[in-house]
């Protein structure tokens, strides 16, 4: 069996630099590593000496990778249910679980993660919040070193699945409903990231609707910021009829808008953040329970570390009315 005294033999170092490279801590210069993560390969090393001190070596061990927002407090409630919901069905599952966020390897190569959570003996991999532009991230996914669960990226493999609501289907079915109840044509629409999966498919929702009931509409990026989708309503509201957010938390920017601009537009948003019922007024939003898609990801790395190959799992949506009186306790 390789040892990490073989390791650093063949890399000629020292065996406490190559754990600190398996680790990812900092010190070692990027030669220095290439030369290491080259002997590891070439040695085929898995570093279980160091994950004994690591690792409750458990089988099936998973993590669940978060793409914590750090630019506002409100889009915690979403993180926080992804956990809740996450860890108490792996409980339930009887899996070993770990957390990480992206903040702790966003300076890491592909290989470096790799071989960090091996030193864990984690299994599989659930990813919240994955965007086009986690370029490395999607290096881990498609090494297919690890058994993966997409949440709400519509992307499957052999030893991936994607787990999430249908975002085109349910941005049409809020939008149209709100349009409807105040029959409105021209539609102001606040989109999120151009770089989230889930974004791209609501505008595709949107496009799809305007084009089969001949409305009008203005899109404009929020980026999911309440101060963007704000100021997007001061600039494009009084000429639209209705205003469609593809967040709560740009709905609640652009009602606050209103407000202050003292005119009415009938605003719809996207996701059932309890938030919603403190916007000072009633507004539909498509209802996401994000513990029980954080429950259902669990499920499927279950399926997924028991053999199952990659597939898509589609769950239900409903549109709601988001109410003061619903919320408060």
């Amino acid at each position: 069996m390789v040892s990490i005294k073989d390791v650093a033999k063949h890399a000629g170092v020292a065996i406490s630099t190559v754990s600190k490279v398996v680790n990812g801590y900092s010190g070692v210069s990027e030669a220095t590593k290439a030369k290491v993560q080259e002997a590891i390969r070439e040695l085929n090393f898995v570093p279980n000496s160091i994950a004994a001190a690591l690792s409750s070596k458990k089988a099936g061990r998973i993590a669940l990778l978060l793409n914590m927002n750090m630019h506002t407090t409100a889009i915690d409630e979403m993180d926080m249910q992804y956990l809740s919901g996450g860890i108490h069905k792996a409980q339930e599952q009887h899996l070993d679980l770990v957390t990480v966020f992206f903040s702790m390897i966003q300076d890491k190569t592909v290989e470096e993660i790799i071989q960090r959570f091996k030193a864990q003996n984690i299994e599989g991999i659930i990813l919240y919040g994955l965007s086009k532009k986690d370029k490395v991230l999607w290096q881990l996914v498609e090494s297919e070193e690890f058994k993966i669960v997409l949440v709400d990226v519509p992307y499957t493999a052999e030893h991936t699945s994607s787990v999430g609501v249908d975002h085109k289907q349910a941005q049409m079915d809020v939008a149209q409903r709100t349009i409807l109840e105040n029959k409105g044509k021209k539609i102001l629409y606040i989109a999120g990231d151009r770089n989230s999966y889930a974004a791209e498919a609501k505008l595709q929702g949107m496009e799809e609707l305007v084009e089969k009931k001949g409305y009008q509409m203005l899109v404009r990026y929020g980026d999911f910021s309440e101060r963007k989708a704000r100021n997007i309503t001061f600039q494009y509201a009084k000429n639209k009829d209705v205003i469609v957010c593809g967040s709560d938390l740009m709905a609640i920017g652009a009602m606050r808008a209103l407000i202050e601009m003292d005119i009415f537009r009938p605003v719809c948003g996207f996701d059932g953040l309890i938030l919603m019922g403190y916007a000072g007024k009633q507004m539909n939003t498509i209802r996401q329970d994000f513990a029980a898609v954080s429950a259902a990801a669990v499920e499927e790395m279950q399926y997924l570390l028991q053999g199952g190959k990659g597939r898509c799992v589609t769950l239900p949506h409903k549109i709601e009315r988001m109410k003061y009186l619903d919320i408060i306790c």
